[in-house]
């Protein structure tokens, strides 16, 4: 089967599309700067409030498993439209949330239900033509950086004036508001694969089995990933204590610092034809590893803060479209699994490096931290090089 649509990928189509992403990804980390509030207003530890955001990436890694693989088997449509009821409800829960249990059980909910994204993705490459097909997900990829990188300066902003429960009322309007334009605008599509559930299931391992180039990128990006997310569950506690000493708001301003990702983003997007995935990938691993040895040796200064911050985020983001270009490259008819494959590798990342980086952040504070980050990203690099080196099977 191949797939169809009824719809051509027009401007004004991909345009709402990379806003839904923006918008929707800003759920999974609207958390992270609210920590040090959520923890003084119920009571909870340091050492146990990495579970909140480790809990929404683990039920968005969850969903890229056993709900992304749908979009091969049913209308990503419909798929699209039980996810913004989902959202909404665990957004609109977490609100009334009184304590850490609950928390962290409808922030797993809020997880899952940010799938939406990554059923937007595979739509939007499949709608596209070979030819602009890394500008599209250069597109897409732009607007999911925003949602990733601003979610710190509006959740920041809105605890600081409305309280941090405010945050998720406002992201549950946002929700709805989104979900009903997708339904107006999305087009239909045909599904690429009538394999049942389970099979289908069970060919994402098939898959990864069958290609090295997804076994690798999903590896090498579920390092940096989680990197990435140990540098922002830590950072408003870090901010928060001596010398800094700054408030959720202020915390969340470094968002606006990290919209440098969204350059990286934008220019590896229009050089991955030119220079390949490669190369791209190795520069934005060394900016990486830089920002982190900046961030060891520079621990208490601003400028520090800052300079990394903008390296570890082109790095990032520069890495993360060339990575998903060659893998949506392998087989046009698995996109839905084999993008499954990679964002829940990511996505584990992700959790376990919040978890584990504001570990180290209660134990050896944010020395601690930056040689987390720096040994992930040194591992990263070290794999990427070795294994492009040998000859794909």
């Amino acid at each position: 089967m191949t797939t169809q649509t009824n719809t051509t990928l027009s401007r004004p189509l991909l345009l709402l599309m990379a806003v839904v992403v923006s918008a929707t990804a800003a759920n999974l980390y609207y958390n992270q700067p609210l920590l040090p509030s959520i923890g003084l207003a119920l009571n909870i530890s340091e050492h146990y409030l990495g579970f909140i955001p480790s809990a929404t990436q683990i039920g968005y890694a969850a969903a890229i498993f056993f709900i992304s693989p749908l979009g091969d088997r049913y209308e990503r449509k419909s798929i699209i439209r039980y996810l913004t009821v989902i959202l909404f409800l665990g957004l609109v829960a977490t609100y009334f949330s009184t304590s850490l249990l609950p928390l962290v059980f409808f922030s797993f909910v809020v997880g899952l239900g940010a799938n939406i994204t990554q059923q937007l993705i595979p739509l939007a490459s499949s709608l596209a033509t070979s030819e602009n097909r890394g500008k599209v997900i250069s597109t897409i990829m732009t607007g999911l950086t925003i949602g990733i990188l601003i979610s710190r300066v509006i959740s920041g902003s809105i605890s600081e004036h409305f309280g941090w429960r405010s945050v998720y009322l406002f992201a549950a309007v946002l929700a709805a508001f989104f979900g009903l334009l997708l339904m107006r605008y999305l087009p239909k599509n045909k599904p690429t694969s009538s394999l049942p559930y389970p099979q289908l299931l069970g060919s994402m391992l098939m898959l990864l089995k069958k290609h090295r180039t997804l076994r690798d990128a999903a590896i090498v990006g579920g390092l940096w990933f989680a990197a990435f997310n140990a540098l922002w569950a830590t950072l408003a506690i870090h901010v928060g204590e001596s010398p800094f000493h700054y408030n959720a708001q202020q915390a969340g301003l470094f968002g606006v610092i990290a919209l440098a990702g969204v350059i990286g983003a934008k220019v590896s997007g229009h050089l991955v034809d030119k220079y390949g995935s490669v190369r791209l990938i190795s520069f934005g691993l060394l900016l990486i590893l830089t920002g982190f040895v900046i961030f060891a040796l520079w621990r208490d200064s601003l400028a520090g803060l800052i300079v990394g911050i903008i390296l570890v985020d082109l790095g990032v983001f520069g890495c993360q479209i060339p990575n998903q270009v060659r893998i949506f490259s392998i087989d046009p008819k698995a996109q839905s699994r084999i993008n499954a494959i990679y964002m829940l590798c990511y996505y584990i990342g992700a959790a376990a490096g919040s978890a584990i980086g504001v570990h180290f952040m209660g134990i050896s504070g944010w020395s601690g931290l930056s040689l987390f980050g720096l040994s992930l990203t040194l591992i990263a690099l070290i794999y990427h090089l070795v294994r492009s080196k040998r000859p794909i099977a």
